[in-house]
């Protein structure tokens, strides 16, 4: 009783030394907190018109990669495939003006037609932008200061991958992590945030390229763990100071991951599957070395399990949103179904919630709103009118969304103005 008293008081106390944080630092990689893809906002608006358009800025080229956030910059990757160029680039969150933007070389090489040169999302922290590209010569990560100077390039060797890149790095202290999980050989990588120079390399073996981003689970011992997800090597737990493999659970997956693995009641939830079908998706009971706790599958889901979309938890309730816009509802712990709907087909993005509603874009560029619940509510469909497949963030009370040409802001109005 006192030790969690006392952990309660520490988080209280350090949720109110955070005043002078922008509320911008809120989505800084892929899917936001934790890749959770929830967020507290109040401002975002259930059912949309023009009006709760703030603005529209047009990129320089298609992407499917997600916006980062920190403070009032937005940070976001396009791409231009005839001119072999990975753009990166500044706007204002208030105006969506560009303040700076620079072109990365790049190579012709082979994509799906599904992927973009500028699929992986940036990551951010309070002095950098770090963004990872990929060619079949080299995959390399690029660090920018705020202010467009570039701080730091590493090359990490070859990319070897039929469908090309998309890897998202994530942020640990001082460290910028990559899962580099291609054709092959391949390996998860630490580097220094400030140069660039490896901290740590961990070398893998994987059947085919992996998507997933990695996401942090930290066990009643209090050690944080990464967790990484891929076909060969199943969900691995590891140290994030040294890469060290604390635990694995190997022969879960018979397929690529693509999906990113996300925290569920207690629970680590990942997908696996395949452009021809036989998708599912499985729940696991992390590892606990400290506390001699071994992994251990909790269960299997393989109807209407999503194959690109990542999945999200809100409180006890897991969602699932397939590809092909079939949604489940089930319980986390369980896996018990509460309900399963289509909406539609093709969807690429991934789920976010914002103040206990689900909005997820099709391919086509179709918002959809749901309610948070255990009981099937549609609130709100939205078309964007161009291609989708980019996951939204929420930052500042605002949710952007990149789609084929331009990256919009919508909301940020005080709760009582957003139309509901």
């Amino acid at each position: 009783m006192k030790h969690s008293l006392a952990r309660w008081i520490c988080i209280i106390l350090t949720v109110l030394a955070l005043p002078a944080v922008c509320s911008g630092q809120e989505w800084t990689r892929f899917r936001g907190p934790n890749g959770s893809g929830v967020s507290l906002a109040k401002t975002i608006p259930t059912v949309w018109t023009e009006q709760d358009i703030n603005w529209k800025a047009p990129l320089p080229g298609p992407g499917h990669s997600s916006p980062v956030l920190w403070g009032d910059k937005v940070f976001l990757t396009t791409g231009d495939a005839s001119a072999n160029q990975l753009w990166v680039l500044c706007l204002s969150a208030d105006q969506g003006n560009v303040l700076w933007q620079e072109a990365l070389p790049l190579t012709s090489y082979h994509r799906h037609p599904f992927n973009t040169v500028a699929s992986g999302s940036p990551a951010v922290d309070e002095r950098r932008v770090y963004v990872c590209r990929s060619v079949p010569e080299r995959i390399i990560m690029t660090a920018f200061e705020h202010d467009g100077r570039r701080a730091w390039e590493k090359d990490l060797g070859p990319f070897r991958s039929q469908h090309g890149g998309g890897a998202s790095p994530i942020l640990y202290r001082d460290k910028v992590i990559l899962a580099n999980q291609q054709d092959g050989q391949s390996f998860w990588i630490a580097l220094d945030a400030a140069t660039g120079e490896p901290r740590w390399k961990t070398p893998r073996k994987t059947t085919e390229a992996n998507y997933s981003t990695p996401c942090f689970y930290e066990p009643e011992s209090g050690k944080p763990q990464l967790i990484f997800t891929s076909h060969s090597h199943g969900i691995s737990g590891v140290d994030p100071d040294t890469g060290a493999v604390l635990w694995e659970l190997a022969g879960v997956f018979d397929k690529r991951l693509v999906s990113s693995p996300i925290l569920a009641d207690g629970l680590i939830v990942a997908a696996c599957g395949s452009g021809e079908g036989g998708n599912y998706l499985v729940a696991a009971r992390p590892g606990d070395p400290a506390a001699n706790r071994k992994p251990e599958l909790a269960y299997t889901v393989r109807r209407a399990a999503p194959y690109v979309p990542t999945s999200i938890c809100v409180g006890q309730l897991l969602f699932l949103w397939g590809d092909d816009g079939v949604v489940s509802c089930l319980r986390a712990a369980s896996g018990e179904v509460k309900w399963q709907e289509r909406l539609g087909k093709h969807f690429f993005s991934s789920p976010v919630c914002v103040d206990a509603r689900l909005f997820g874009v099709s391919s086509t560029g179709e918002v959809v709103v749901l309610a948070a619940s255990d009981r099937f509510q549609l609130l709100a469909r939205y078309p964007l009118g161009e291609i989708t497949h980019s996951t939204p963030a929420v930052a500042g009370g605002r949710m952007y969304i990149h789609t084929a040409k331009h990256l919009i802001s919508i909301g940020g109005h005080s709760h009582s103005d957003a139309k509901e």
